[in-house]
């Protein structure tokens, strides 16, 4: 699949259009007394097609566009938002902020990230990659995914549907330090979810592809063919005995454990002290070999960006290196919460690789002797506060380094302070659908519920 650009690329456009609205907003700030503001400005546009059996059931076109100003009077802080551009509308929205802030107490750490801080360089990272996608095309896309699918093997009796998806996003962020950044970035996907077997015998699995531009796609057929191999192998389930056992996480399901790490030490926790990783930067949290590297300036990467929600410009830093939490993730307010400085991660993280130590999957299974492979987890038994751990589980049982049955209806238990010390190894197999770059991940000993 190529891309076809648009013979009229209204992107940079679109980003001018938001900017003056932008500094319309300050100037109406400033205008009322505001001390500091800021301002963020986007517009979405999409394309979507849902189908199954061959058979259209929804098509979708969405613009969405919105604007969400804070104002600051003093350490007075208030917001609003709102979906209209008009501007009525946006003089209104000012006023609104306003009359909050002038109401609500003054907060110590409030205000806009340092001036100094601010990026000087808010370049692009090849992330706008348009796709000229009409309605039939994304129709025939999916249709032949499903149909690669269902013909990929007998055993595969239904489908739970497909569906392609194009979009694309340009956004504005300013404030009253005299910062301005715009960006633009495009989103593609496809997807196929099939079911096997019949009666209470019936397994469902899915696969999807999606990048940043369509060259960086999967051919549908390929996506088909991969969700019947994947549903298929999950036929006839058998139990195991509950126990403790090496447990090998599937690189989508390994990305889980590193949203439990960022989660136990981001800002907004540590200030509450909800986190079991409170008091834990320069502690060592990992084993001695395992690295997190934050890159935000990868052409091309998922979540690459020259600054932060609040402007402030993004670097490569570690997060852990040789096993050691080197800080944590702040923006401005969290940091002044705390004492500290932000580390550019307001609004998230940009682009983590995580270092391996093994070759992938497949390797790992086989020095794993026996155990349990999980490629599918369920519900949200992580406890980021305690580090108490207890989730669903689905996958594969291994012995003596070969898959033997699927497994299912198993609960996977542990505090993530010892499952992160007990990773013997991390693969080299990441997957590349998310802006946390990890393969899969092997942990040496868990507790397994499956029979008593």
């Amino acid at each position: 699949m190529h891309a076809l650009t648009p013979a009229s690329d209204d992107s940079r456009e679109r980003m001018d259009r938001l900017s003056g609205l932008a500094r319309e907003v300050l100037r109406l700030c400033a205008a009322r007394g505001a001390s500091q503001a800021e301002v963020a400005l986007n517009e979405d546009r999409g394309l979507s097609v849902n189908l199954r059996m061959g058979e259209v059931e929804t098509v979708e076109r969405t613009r969405d566009r919105g604007v969400a100003l804070t104002v600051y009077f003093g350490q007075r802080k208030g917001s609003a938002s709102t979906a209209d551009l008009q501007p009525g509308s946006l003089e209104s929205t000012v006023d609104q902020a306003c009359a909050i802030a002038r109401y609500t107490e003054a907060d110590p750490a409030a205000g806009l990230a340092d001036a100094h801080r601010m990026a000087s360089d808010p370049r692009e990272f090849d992330a706008w990659h348009p796709w000229n996608l009409d309605a039939d095309r994304a129709i025939a896309l999916a249709q032949e995914a499903e149909a690669a699918g269902l013909a990929a093997d007998t055993r595969i009796a239904n489908s739970d549907g497909a569906s392609a998806y194009t979009g694309d996003s340009v956004s504005v962020y300013a404030n009253s330090h005299g910062f301005l950044g715009a960006e633009r970035g495009t989103n593609h996907s496809l997807s196929v979810s099939l079911i096997a077997g019949r009666g209470d015998g019936m397994q469902r699995e899915y696969w999807y592809t999606s990048g940043l531009s369509p060259d960086d796609l999967e051919a549908p057929a390929a996506v088909g063919r991969r969700a019947a191999e994947r549903t298929v192998a999950r036929l006839e389930p058998r139990p195991i005995r509950t126990g403790d056992y090496p447990v090998l996480f599937a690189p989508e399901m390994a990305r889980s454990l590193v949203g439990h790490l960022l989660g136990a030490v981001s800002g907004g926790a540590l200030y509450r002290r909800a986190s079991f990783l409170l008091d834990h930067a320069g502690k060592r949290i990992l084993p001695p070999w395992f690295s997190v590297l934050e890159r935000p300036h990868i052409p091309r990467g998922l979540r690459s960006s020259a600054f932060d929600a609040e402007g402030v410009a993004t670097v490569d830093s570690d997060l852990v290196r040789d096993g050691v939490l080197q800080r944590y993730l702040l923006g401005s307010y969290s940091a002044r919460k705390l004492g500290l400085e932000s580390t550019g991660n307001a609004g998230g993280v940009y682009n983590l690789e995580v270092q391996a130590n093994a070759a992938g999957l497949d390797e790992m299974r086989r020095g794993m002797g026996t155990g349990l492979l999980v490629t599918e987890l369920m519900g949200q038994g992580a406890n980021t506060v305690t580090g108490d751990y207890s989730r669903g589980a689905s996958g594969f049982w291994v012995e003596n380094g070969e898959i033997v049955h699927a497994v299912d209806e198993l609960t996977i238990a542990g505090r993530l302070q010892d499952m992160f010390q007990a990773i013997e190894a991390v693969g080299a197999d990441i997957d590349r659908r998310s802006h946390v770059g990890i393969g899969s991940v092997l942990i040496g000993r868990l507790m397994v519920a499956g029979e008593a």
